[in-house]
């Protein structure tokens, strides 16, 4: 080792002999940033903008190439210079300068300015066996500050914001999905490129990344300066988000599950009847029939005679289908024969066990359902053409993409030496859902451009929000606790960059519920209608669960306190829609978030940084929901999802009667300082930097909205695309001056990567009172050309404006 290490010293040397230098230095200069030896490792630098750099490190004598599947971004010719100082290499940009000592390999990053952001502790490689391979486990570790909290990671169900003093071994399941990345609130983030399941640790100490399999250490710094910053740097880096439909914005109803296309389209005709806003339905597994035939693709079962007619029935009440489509197939379906002929089948236990629908699962009758290789290209073109053919092609509308992570029941070691397209499954596993997801989206997309992929997905990786995926939680319990861990686990995954998070609204496991009066049970009641107030603030707002039904109907009538606040705040989220496919628009442009943490936009703050119990949706709505019960008893429900299916009676719970939901509770609410905060319910002001005392009831909750903001509210309607948003009442929040686009293109389809949309800019300048319409930009076939703005401050002043597209100007002194 140190032989070659000398030797790879030699020729630097003679290299930088040869082009005229007259010393000798401890690094070789590329064209993206440097290249040089410590110890018995090479090290590489490479730039990928000014504030982005990657670090490689694998054992001299050792060559090392990789295609990453996260990143898409390619390493670029940036200005830098480098120097060299007692042993200390210095790699500068506009925005960073890297520090190297030239004898350990250790790294150290400051800001241009000089702050210390972050330092390498240690890099460890271990020889490691990978099914025959002969490679290594690699690590690396960091030195953090001792109060620096940091966030991301992925969907934790730990229930923390800042993720110090975690330690988890990071390997996809049904309610955990990771992403290696984590970003402080110092402005920078650490990509750890591995694919392998990995431990992530944090101790005062150090701050490591410690993956089972990697011939390298390959890792990405990025510093945005500030967590939008961080998040724009790993979309650049794994990709953009597209834009969704807009009615994949509406309320979506589910349950496990509709077992027959009429009680499908009885559930959309419901809506419609009681004119309560609805646009998705989702249908569950076994429309394909029995477990033999287990995600067959295709309207098998006698349940469903006539899927096209199903389908354009619900089609025909302006209603969307997405339905079930999972990782694995049964050996009754023609994608299993198919793939089985080219050995692209897994062999591990994955879920359903039996062919018989019961519980415990009858092992006498095994399914014989098995994951696909979803690392193999071809294996995702069998994948689609059974999906299009089958599905597709007769109309459905969006995918829900189950057991992405994928099921893998049993965990035995030996199951990570199967064989994949890329190697072994341990070398690749956390990146299933990225490659199972990607293969769906990108066929689609060369399917058609008239019909916008819409992916919901159980599991998720970094690079994932390239593909129009929303990820949901998994099969979660219904209880507070588990309501209480969704707050901060959509906002970390949020903070890797994936911006697009919702659970099942109540709560998937609800059986303990079941035998006690269903949706008429009061403690399930109260959680339910916490939870869809909390969903009304996601960026997907979807009822489901198994055991207790959740149809608005099931909770009785209009006039009912229950009924009244669901179907309020499913019409409350339909007067958001312009607010909302207008930040879906700064997602996809701008590299901005849905849901974000208070530290996102109040770092000055130090009481924000670990809150872990509001958020901003988009950037003017605080929102603070209520995640503890205040009219019933908390039951603590502790299953994981083999336990949750277990259909025993659960003892019956003593009956509660007088419960009040209209009877008025106090809860605390910390505002952030840096912004004064308009209550949304009264108007009434509060200056930031605060805690108050909030008054509510079961049919609201704290819910504020930043002095300095713009709110567009849409019509009320029964579907998003009922009426043009032609007509739209503007609500003013002065305190500051603020900015608003206002976004609009043709809704479903890929027109607006040409262009074909619409931006309508709104100033409000504070010290003048006055309002400012900007000329619109862009134009799309069928755009509104005149429409009226209702604008309306707090203080009930209220203007009416005509606007044809031309620049106006309102004063409200």
């Amino acid at each position: 080792m140190n032989f070659n290490r000398i030797k790879i010293k030699t020729l630097i040397i003679t290299v930088i002999i040869v082009s005229g230098n007259i010393y000798s230095q401890s690094y070789q200069k590329t064209d993206s940033g440097l290249k040089f030896s410590a110890g018995n490792l090479n090290f590489e630098l490479k730039l990928y903008g000014e504030n982005m750099v990657r670090i490689i490190k694998y054992p001299v004598g050792k060559s090392f190439e990789k295609n990453s599947l996260s990143v898409i971004k390619k390493e670029q010719k940036t200005k830098f210079s480098v120097s060299e100082s007692k042993n200390i290499i210095s790699l500068r940009t506009n925005d960073l300068n890297i520090l190297i000592d030239a004898k350990s390999g250790k790294i150290t990053y400051k800001s241009s300015s000089g702050k210390e952001l972050l330092k390498e502790v240690e890099s460890n490689f271990k020889p490691f066996n990978d099914a025959g391979n002969q490679t290594y486990s690699v690590s690396q570790s960091f030195q953090l500050e001792k109060d620096e909290p940091i966030y991301g990671l992925g969907i934790l169900q730990n229930g923390k914001m800042s993720q110090r003093n975690t330690d988890v071994k990071m390997i996809q399941n049904n309610t955990w999905d990771f992403v290696p990345f984590f970003q402080s609130v110092k402005g920078y983030g650490i990509f750890w490129d591995n694919y392998s399941p990995t431990q992530f640790t944090d101790k005062p100490d150090k701050t490591s990344f410690s993956s089972e399999v990697g011939e390298s250490v390959d890792y990405y710094f990025i510093y945005g300066k500030n967590a939008d910053g961080v998040v724009a740097g790993m979309r650049n880096l794994t990709g953009k988000v597209p834009m969704i439909p807009l009615w994949t914005y509406g309320f979506w109803q589910s349950k496990e599950r509709y077992k027959s296309q009429d009680e499908l389209v009885d559930v959309v005709k419901k809506y419609r009847d009681l004119k309560v806003p609805l646009d998705g339905i989702i249908q569950d597994w076994q429309y394909w029939g029995n477990n033999y035939q287990w995600n067959a693709m295709d309207f098998i079962s006698p349940d469903f005679p006539d899927a096209k007619k199903m389908i354009q029935n619900i089609h025909d009440m302006n209603a969307h289908l997405s339905v079930s489509i999972w990782s694995s197939f049964g050996p009754m379906t023609n994608p299993y024969r198919e793939m089985d002929k080219k050995g692209m089948l897994f062999n591990f236990k994955t879920w359903p066990e039996s062919g018989r629908e019961v519980w415990p699962p009858d092992m006498n009758y095994p399914s014989g359902v098995r994951v696909y290789d979803a690392y193999n290209p071809e294996a995702r073109d069998i994948y689609w053409k059974y999906l299009n053919k089958g599905v597709f092609s007769l109309g459905v509308d969006t995918w829900w993409m189950d057991s992405t992570e994928p099921d893998h029941l049993s965990q035995r070691p030996e199951d990570l030496d199967t064989k994949t397209y890329l190697g072994s499954f341990r070398k690749v596993r956390n990146a299933y859902p990225l490659v199972a997801v990607g293969g769906v989206y990108d066929h689609q997309r060369e399917t058609t451009s008239d019909k916008r992929v819409f992916i919901l997905t159980r599991s998720a990786f970094a690079g994932q929000q390239r593909y129009g995926a929303n990820t949901w939680s998994g099969d979660i319990n219904s209880s507070w606790e588990s309501l209480r861990n969704q707050v901060p686990a959509g906002l970390n995954f949020s903070l890797t960059g994936n911006p697009n998070f919702n659970s099942d609204i109540g709560g998937f496991f609800g059986g303990v519920y079941k035998r006690n009066g269903g949706p008429q049970n009061k403690m399930f009641q109260e959680l339910y209608v916490r939870w869809l107030q909390y969903g009304t603030f996601t960026p997907m707002m979807r009822s489901h669960g198994t055991d207790v039904p959740r149809e608005i109907y099931q909770f009785g009538q209009k006039g009912d306190v229950v009924y009244d606040v669901i179907e309020k705040f499913i019409k409350l989220r339909y007067s958001l829609l312009p607010y909302i496919y207008s930040a879906s628009w700064d997602v996809s442009k701008n590299n901005s978030s849905f849901l974000r943490a208070l530290s996102m936009d109040f770092s000055s703050d130090r009481k924000t940084w670990d809150i872990n119990n509001e958020y901003l949706f988009g950037k003017s709505f605080l929102v603070a929901p209520i995640l503890n019960p205040q009219y019933t008893p908390e039951k603590f429900i502790k299953t994981d999802e083999n336990q949750g299916w277990d259909k025993k009676e659960e003892s019956k719970e003593s009956s509660l009667s007088n419960i009040d939901f209209t009877q008025n509770k106090t809860v605390k609410v910390y505002l952030p300082s840096g912004a004064d905060w308009f209550d949304f319910w009264t108007n009434e002001k509060f200056n930031g930097g605060q805690e108050i005392d909030k008054t509510v009831n079961l049919q609201s909750i704290p819910l504020y909205v930043k002095a300095g903001s713009i709110i567009p509210f849409g019509p009320d309607v029964q579907f998003a695309t009922e009426k043009k948003w032609d007509n739209m009442t503007v609500k003013i929040y002065p305190g500051a001056d603020s900015d608003f686009v206002l976004y609009e293109d043709e809704f479903d389809n890929y027109n607006y990567e040409k262009g074909d949309y619409t931006e309508i800019p709104f100033h409000w300048n504070e010290k003048s009172k006055t309002l400012t319409i900007d000329s619109r930009k862009g134009n799309y076939k069928g755009m509104i050309e005149k429409r009226n703005f209702n604008l309306i401050l707090p203080n009930d002043q209220e203007k009416s404006v005509s606007y044809s597209g031309k620049k106006v100007t309102v004063n409200f002194k």
